[in-house]
């Protein structure tokens, strides 16, 4: 019977050591380092390790837009979780990320959002909504949520 190096097997034990139950490190202004991924299961676990308060923000943010939006797309992408409409075809219409104080969302295609969400970006189909504690307008978020996702959206 072969045996196995002794580097092999260490690799072994330290990738089994890092295992699922690992906690994600936590970026510049405590956003999570979560691996790229397709699907419900990576933005989950992005929203599971935002810390504080954020983590349920970031529950509410994801519950609006499944609400709003039947048949969501989710991934995660550069750290971000992102949300499609329809087909891989149709990109994606929003993400958004930790930072320090707030969490910002981005609407890819915002400019065209009715009103325009208020804060602007170097990219001009692009608009930012800055969310601190306790200061989610659902109704508004939800309108938006609908209004993005029947745009054309961001290919990544």
């Amino acid at each position: 019977m072969a045996t196995r190096p002794k580097t092999a097997t260490r690799v072994a034990r330290k990738s089994a050591s890092k295992g699922i139950a690992a906690k994600p490190t936590l970026l510049s202004g405590g956003n999570p380092q979560i691996p790229k991924g397709s699907g419900d299961g990576p933005v989950q676990a992005y929203i599971a390790a935002m810390p504080g308060w954020k983590r349920e923000l970031g529950r509410r943010i994801d519950e609006i837009i499944v609400r709003s939006v039947p048949g969501v797309r989710k991934a995660v992408k550069w750290n971000s979780p992102f949300y499609g409409a329809g087909d891989e075809g149709q990109g994606w219409f929003l993400s958004f990320h930790c930072f320090t104080n707030y969490v910002k969302v981005a609407f890819f295609r915002g400019a065209s959002l009715k009103p325009v969400p208020p804060g602007a970006s170097k990219h001009k189909d692009v608009r930012y909504l800055d969310i601190y504690e306790d200061k989610l307008d659902e109704a508004q978020f939800a309108d938006w949520v609908k209004q993005a996702s029947q745009l054309s959206g961001e290919r990544t």
